[in-house]
């Protein structure tokens, strides 16, 4: 790039001075040509004057007078009507297109080497001869030639200036090209954070604003990618542990006491763990496109499902699950994968973490459907955040429950800690404005 531009300016500079200084060279050499043949014009006439005066004293012309400030490479003659050279320096007959001077006027007749000018003389009101002033081209020619040679190196002084601003303004150009081209490399190599200066060139800094704002959305999405993973892995562990635990516990019962319920229990059981897997997968599916959002959702058929997917689980830990629904609950503008995954999230960690009966509350408060979830346990200690994720891409413990207010937050809700000891989670819900079918 860097060589196209200069290549391409110094050609247009070259271009330019050859169209502009062929003419004004030929027009300046003839302008010498005519400055010379000006000033052998003058000196002939003044030549011619003093001669007529001299007539005028005397019929004869001995010499040539003197003239000061004439040319001292200029030769002057006169010459009679006939064309015959009387005095001076010069041919012994005249040129006939110099001889044309006897009818008055001044008449060049240059030659290949000179530039030669006649003058009539009169006398008596008759012209009766011709001065004759010649100079060698010579002088004129390097006169010339120094005035082209001057003008060719100015041409060359602002050939190599454009040169020196060509180079300037590559460089200027293609440096933010060059670190655009190091930004999208960077890019390339999973480096999210690459981002390309500005260069105060309008074109340039919009490619270099695109390429950044490119970056930036891959590197959301990367991060939402990654925290999806945490984010599934977590949900799924729980349930992929309890069908483990419930197939490993029908295969610690000896062949020969098995029975044909039992298997059929531990299968059923299976069945179920794996339906609630589906619908984890499925909303956590929905949830990351973005779908299923704007309905209007009854809390308390949600809950009734909930209750019927989490009785089993506590039961085996010999805990109640209690489920409290106030009447004329109204409907809830969200999706009920967002709310089913933060009831799920609250719900495992009352089993895990909590003891005692656990109890789940929709009420409706005021301008919001509210869901209590608590337990009888010890509750989050003071110097605990719960909401705090540990960081992107953390497993285990530290993801529930920030990805269950994500969720909320996300449905226009909140998720928060309404008392630490025993624990009690509300999760606040907008209220729909519309009746929808349930999300």
């Amino acid at each position: 790039m860097r060589r196209r531009i200069i290549g391409s300016t110094v050609i247009a500079v070259v271009l330019a001075i050859a169209l502009f200084g062929a003419p004004l060279a030929i027009v300046v050499g003839r302008y010498l040509l005519d400055d010379e043949r000006t000033e052998l014009e003058r000196e002939a006439n003044v030549v011619a004057l003093m001669l007529a005066v001299e007539l005028a004293e005397d019929d004869t012309i001995a010499v040539l007078p003197d003239v000061p400030g004439t040319d001292d490479d200029a030769d002057f003659a006169f010459y009679d009507d006939f064309g015959r050279r009387v005095v001076g320096v010069g041919p012994e007959v005249l040129e006939n297109d110099v001889l044309e001077a006897l009818v008055g006027d001044i008449e060049p007749g240059d030659t290949a080497a000179e530039l030669v000018i006649g003058a009539p003389v009169a006398h008596d009101g008759a012209y009766v001869g011709v001065v004759r002033v010649a100079a060698p081209r010579t002088e004129t020619y390097l006169w010339i030639g120094l005035v082209w040679l001057l003008m060719a190196a100015l041409g060359v002084f602002a050939v190599g200036a454009a040169w020196l601003m060509a180079r300037r303004q590559g460089a200027r150009l293609a440096r933010p090209l060059e670190q655009l081209a190091l930004a999208a490399e960077r890019l390339g190599d999973g480096d999210f954070s690459a981002r390309s200066p500005a260069s105060g060139i309008a074109e340039i800094d919009a490619v270099g604003a695109a390429l950044d704002s490119t970056a930036r959305r891959i590197g959301d999405t990367l991060a939402r990618e990654r925290a999806f993973s945490a984010d599934t892995s977590h949900q799924l562990r729980t349930p992929l542990t309890g069908l483990r635990l419930g197939l490993e516990a029908a295969l610690d019962v000896p062949a020969d006491r098995r029975s044909v319920a039992g298997l059929s229990a531990a299968i059923a059981t299976a069945v179920a763990t794996t339906d609630r897997l589906e619908q984890i997968a499925d909303d956590l599916l929905q949830l990351a496109r973005d779908t299923n959002r704007g309905g209007a959702l009854q809390v308390g058929d949600l809950l009734e499902r909930t209750r019927a997917e989490w009785a089993d689980v506590l039961g085996a830990a010999g805990r109640p699950l209690r489920l409290v629904v106030a009447p004329d609950l109204p409907a809830a503008a969200a999706a009920g994968a967002a709310v089913r995954q933060v009831l799920a999230v609250l719900l495992d960690n009352a089993t895990r973490h909590g003891a005692g009966a656990v109890t789940v509350t929709a009420r409706d408060a005021d301008d919001a459907v509210a869901v209590d979830v608590e337990d009888e346990g010890p509750g989050v200690p003071d110097s605990a955040e719960p909401f705090v994720r540990r960081s992107r891409t953390a497993g285990g413990h530290g993801i529930g429950l920030p990805l269950a207010r994500s969720l909320a937050e996300a449905e226009g809700g909140r998720l928060l800690l309404g008392r630490r000891s025993p624990p009690r989670f509300t999760l606040l819900l907008p209220i729909a404005t519309e009746h929808a079918p349930d999300a």
